[in-house]
């Protein structure tokens, strides 16, 4: 068994029965698993954005909603393949925050928010969780974009 490095905290596009979550999936990748669901313990604003439906993390701490998402241990490979679908550093940073679990207390995991955004996206709805629905689909077409068309085009 490869030794488990870094606990990550989706709330996106990767939680299960989500368009990504086959990323955590895929042995290729990496190995996760599943710990469990938790909630930020510091509130944040979640809204979806641009025309791909995109769910982001502000970085306002204080402002939005405690949000709910799934928390994985990640190998160091899974985790360098995470880093690259959220395209960090240079797109979506990360950082630790304090989880609240129902069953282990608080954890300590890695988060993906968005550093440098636009102020009008604070006025999108604010979620306190994300799931794709018919009537706003993700779209995985984004990857044809720049990094910098994808904060917001509204």
């Amino acid at each position: 068994m490869l030794k488990m490095s870094a606990r990550v905290f989706v709330y996106g596009t990767l939680k299960s029965g989500e368009p990504n979550h086959q990323w955590l999936t895929k042995k290729e990748n990496g190995q996760a698993q599943f710990l469990g669901r938790g909630t930020t313990a510091v509130k944040f604003p979640l809204v979806v954005g641009t025309r791909y439906n995109i769910p982001f993390l502000l970085d306002r701490p204080g402002d939005g909603h405690n949000i709910h998402g799934e928390i994985y241990e990640v190998d160091e490979a899974m985790f360098s393949k995470l880093d690259q679908l959220e395209d960090y550093p240079n797109y979506y940073d990360r950082e630790e925050q304090t989880i609240r679990t129902e069953t282990e207390g608080n954890l300590q995991c890695w988060l993906y928010l968005i550093r440098k955004f636009p102020v009008k996206m604070l006025a999108k709805p604010q979620l306190s969780a994300y799931h794709n629905t018919p009537e706003q689909p993700y779209s995985e077409n984004y990857a044809d974009s720049r990094p910098e068309d994808l904060v917001d085009d509204d």
